[in-house]
């Protein structure tokens, strides 16, 4: 029976992996490279995933491999087969850790997308860089660079943080500003989609539930047999995705509508005459 699902679970990888995506569309995608207890060789290996928001707002899995996280050859073969069945407009924006080796193959393949570093991966590395005790100050002082309300006060906020750190955890306050751009590059979009480009939250939130599953069964998996566990239980999640707020912004944003702070800048010429 194992041996007649796993035959059954490839098949159904390889017809998704070989779909004509000619017809398909991402406004924006996120990436992450995210590894399981499962036993997987060789151990530097993890699974590549992009997932994208439809024109509709619904969120889908694109593309899925095994590969090395920080390698720009390895999301460069992601990037090039995608391409290869059809994948030709360029997402609006990428959504990622700033240590992945995806951005490099990002600019070869779609070099007019705009980088947005995940807050999420960028709290956790920069609140490393500190001890424990002064940790939770920290952590609601980078809160408030990205949860102000326009790209002034936050770059304002970041400026304080420079500041007030920076003689005793330069390490720390580099480790922000060094990607100080691509952190707040969702300021340039329409501000019901600020809470869905901040963080590539939706792939960790989804394989959150898949480690539960694997880790379980960890000691029978193989590399083979965890990819395709993966996909089967990724597939089945993808059912119950939400959609993104603002999906009547979608269009605009397609369209090449400007946004400033969040607002459209239209609007605002309007409002003024």
């Amino acid at each position: 029976m194992i041996s007649r699902l796993k035959g059954e679970w490839e098949d159904e990888y390889r017809r998704w992996q070989k779909r004509d995506l000619s017809a398909r569309r991402y406004v924006y995608i996120w990436a992450d490279g995210v590894y399981l207890q499962a036993r997987m060789e060789p151990q530097a290996e993890c699974m590549l995933v992009l997932m994208g928001a439809t024109p509709e707002g619904k969120k889908e899995l694109i593309g899925f491999q095994t590969g090395l996280r920080e390698s720009a050859q390895s999301w460069k073969e992601l990037l090039v087969d995608l391409k290869a069945r059809g994948l030709s407009i360029a997402p609006e924006a990428a959504i990622g850790d700033g240590a992945l080796g995806f951005w490099k193959a990002l600019d070869e393949a779609f070099p007019s997308t705009r980088h947005q570093r995940c807050w999420q991966h960028k709290t956790l590395n920069v609140l490393d860089k500190f001890p424990k005790s002064m940790q939770p100050n920290a952590h609601k002082d980078l809160r408030e660079i990205w949860l102000s309300p326009n790209r002034a006060a936050a770059e304002a906020a970041m400026t304080t943080f420079a500041e007030k750190y920076a003689a005793k955890y330069a390490k720390a306050v580099e480790c922000l500003i060094k990607d100080r751009e691509q952190m707040l590059t969702y300021y340039s979009f329409p501000a019901d989609h600020w809470d869905h480009l901040r963080t590539s939250n939706p792939i960790e939130s989804v394989f959150a539930t898949v480690r539960h599953r694997t880790v379980r069964t960890k000691g029978a998996l193989s590399q083979d047999t965890a990819r395709l566990m993966v996909f089967k239980l990724v597939m089945a999640a993808s059912k119950t995705w939400r959609r993104l707020k603002g999906q009547n912004q979608l269009p605009k944003v397609i369209n090449g509508v400007k946004f400033k702070d969040g607002i459209e800048v239209a609007s605002e010429i309007k409002s003024a005459a």
